[in-house]
């Protein structure tokens, strides 16, 4: 295992562990809570962590069943995960909590194990194990932005967003191409201010499309958290066009979960 996967699982374990304290003494009422995402209460946003990463734990483990789960989900994805989210959203909700906390251990476990150069299959593209602890990070994040939203909380940001942004930067042409789009020929400039002041930059600084702000705003916008034109995030040239549809988990696009929810 390489010091970078040990400090990205790592990462990924105390992420969980902070919504782990949002979530651990709250009473049935609040578990029951609707939270932004249409139809999924507390519960479901806890039980869907809990799935996945047992699903990726599958993925670094036993491909056969990995591959298994994913002709599972080909027919309607969408809504194999919403069965999924209900289905281990019901009481006691201690029982969801503890599928949740036993499940991120064995992935943590998983990982810290896996060969650093081998792939990892996954719904979109295969990933390495770095990027594997990456991807569940953000999502134990973007997740716990949902619960925190339900709650009425507002999370202090932390340095663990830099891994996050790194990955909305990397997965630009992923966004593009789901969305039917050529992606740009050339890179974008992305600056940003962490939360301890920090500058976070990617891109050569002469590059004419360009996205400067906080971390955490965009944090929330590749997440889909938070709309572009409702953060302060400065934008410039194709820039602009991207973050209405930037996208740093593998699913349906953005467009395409507006059109359903309308229906």
């Amino acid at each position: 295992m390489s010091d970078a996967v040990a400090a990205t699982v790592q990462s990924f374990l105390d992420e969980c562990a902070d919504l782990d304290r949002l979530v651990a003494g709250l009473p049935a009422e609040d578990w029951g809570r609707d939270t932004p995402a249409v139809g999924w209460t507390v519960a479901h946003q806890v039980a869907h962590l809990a799935w996945t990463d047992e699903v990726a734990l599958l993925a670094l483990v036993d491909t056969e069943a990995f591959a298994a789960a994913v002709q599972a989900t080909a027919a309607d994805p969408i809504g194999y995960v919403d069965r999924g989210a209900a289905a281990g959203a019901i009481p006691p909700y201690a029982a969801v909590l503890a599928r949740w906390r036993a499940g991120r251990e064995a992935l943590a476990s998983a990982l810290r194990a896996a060969d650093p150069s081998t792939p990892v299959p996954w719904f979109g593209p295969p990933m390495s194990p770095r990027s594997m602890a990456t991807a569940r990070l953000m999502e134990a994040w973007a997740h716990g932005q949902d619960v925190a939203d339900a709650l009425g909380v507002r999370r202090a940001p932390t340095d663990r967003l830099r891994d996050i942004c790194h990955l909305g930067v990397r997965t630009r042409d992923f966004g593009y191409r789901i969305n039917g789009l050529e992606p740009p020929a050339g890179p974008f400039r992305v600056e940003l201010t962490g939360p301890g002041g920090e500058a976070w930059t990617w891109g050569p600084q002469d590059a004419p499309d360009r996205v400067r702000g906080s971390a955490e705003e965009f944090c929330l916008v590749v997440a889909q958290r938070r709309e572009a034109p409702d953060t302060d995030l400065f934008t410039q040239g194709e820039a602009t066009r991207w973050l209405t549809f930037a996208q740093v988990f593998a699913g349906e696009p953005k467009k395409a979960v507006r059109a359903r929810n309308r229906a």
